[in-house]
């Protein structure tokens, strides 16, 4: 099987086949970080129609996934534990009322370890599988515990993807040590094979296509594929990608796989403590990186915006039909869309909005052009929808949250969206 074009050749393609089948099974929508749900329309917000929202308040919102429809299951972690008192941090499941936001069930706390935001998945299973602080768990769809899993490394894990033929991978959050890979069988909760070391350490998320895992190290892009023969992830030493170069920027961040590209975005390290506004540590401008799938060779690397002191926590976002780029620089409050040429690897910038706060993971619904992100201003935060072609701002709904949204928000099943931060949770709809 030529493996390099089944899996690469048609990457605008949405492949998940390791999910549960609904509009949002995991973060961003799936492995690839598309940010773009399926099977269900967009707002379609039309003039004379606003949005509106109703809140719930929470210690420590993290992620909203789907699973059957109506059915929405909540995040929450307890990052204050660790981080104030020393003590082991822990997670919980919910399974939520998807139009009032009370809980319906709700799983044992589980037990983490060492605090990083880390992440739950739908897997075509049906159960739900959650990676945090240095345990993997086993959920049933109410949220009870099936099994627990303990990662081999005491560094908090940053989440998990699901590869197309079920298994499971994760790794540690690192910025010493080299980055870790964990696949285990999704039946038996255990290793399918030796945990696989990387060449360097890696802070961001991991990202998937097909059988082939994306891995942004603090310095360059590489990826493994499943090998099914010797039953190991291979590194692919034919592709990698050095994106520092040489130069002050610090490491990229989570990779979206859309139209036979990676797309991220480089100077991550930032000093978060309520907002990503002001918290860029290096001089230089925040960059939009993109890789080719098929020769790491061919690729772009722009400034965002050319302002210094850039920096971001979070993916971009790339519509393949429209070929469009919507990227933006969190610490100097700037978010662009990029029109991109395929024949001369060209990005050119079609629109900018400045002093507008987005941090957050964002959602593009394709059948109306509507990108949903984040506006926050000193103690308030607003759910923003944007026209992507031209930036037009065609609604918006602001929120009482102290803290800037750069966590895990999702599509709802009606007109609706589910907007999380770390102190609460909004269910915006248009009215």
């Amino acid at each position: 099987m030529n493996t390099r074009a089944s899996e690469h050749g048609a990457s605008s393609v949405d492949q998940r086949k390791g999910y549960f089948n609904s509009p949002w099974p995991g973060e961003d929508g799936g492995p690839q970080r598309l940010q773009i749900p399926r099977g269900i329309r967009g707002p379609n917000i039309q003039p004379g129609e606003q949005l509106i929202s109703n809140s719930r308040r929470l210690m420590s919102g993290n992620m909203v996934v789907l699973r059957e429809p109506g059915e929405v299951y909540l995040m929450t972690i307890a990052m204050f534990r660790n981080r104030l008192l020393g003590l082991s941090a822990l997670s919980r499941i919910e399974k939520i009322d998807p139009v009032t936001l009370k809980t319906i069930a709700r799983s044992p706390r589980l037990k983490a370890g060492g605090m990083w935001p880390g992440g739950f998945a739908v897997h075509r299973n049906g159960d739900l599988y959650v990676t945090y602080g240095s345990y993997c768990h086993r959920l049933d769809p109410n949220c009870q515990r099936v099994s627990s899993y303990r990662l081999p490394r005491s560094e908090p894990y940053n989440s998990l993807v699901i590869l197309d033929n079920g298994y499971l991978v994760m790794k540690q959050l690192s910025d010493a040590s080299n980055a870790v890979l964990s696949i285990l069988d999704p039946d038996t909760l255990q290793p399918v094979c030796e945990s696989v070391e990387t060449p360097e350490p890696s802070i961001s998320r991991l990202s998937s296509k097909g059988n082939t895992v994306y891995v942004t190290g603090t310095k360059s892009i590489f990826r493994y594929r499943w090998n099914d023969e010797i039953g190991k992830a291979e590194l692919d030493k034919e592709w990698n990608f050095d994106y520092i170069r040489g130069t002050q920027q610090s490491y990229g961040w989570d990779p979206v796989i859309s139209g036979n590209n990676v797309w991220f975005m480089d100077n991550g390290k930032h000093r978060y403590h309520v907002s990503m506004i002001n918290a860029g540590v290096r001089s230089t401008p925040v960059n939009a990186i993109r890789v080719s799938l098929e020769d790491a060779g061919c690729h772009t690397i722009i400034p965002v915006t050319g302002m210094t002191k850039g920096s971001i926590t979070n993916p971009p976002l790339y519509c393949p039909r429209k070929k469009i780029l919507v990227a933006y620089d969190s610490a100097n409050s700037v978010i662009c869309g990029f029109e991109y040429d395929e024949a001369s690897g060209v990005l050119s910038k079609m629109w900018q909005k400045t002093a507008f706060g987005c941090g957050g993971h964002m959602i593009y619904y394709q059948d109306t052009g509507e990108v949903v992100t984040n506006d926050y201003r000193r103690f308030s935060d607003s759910c923003v929808v944007l026209d992507i072609e031209s930036g037009t701002e065609k609604g918006r709904a602001t929120l009482s949250s102290l803290s800037q949204g750069v966590v895990f928000s999702s599509p709802g099943w009606a007109r609706d969206f589910y907007y999380l931060t770390f102190s609460s949770i909004s269910r915006v709809e248009v009215r």
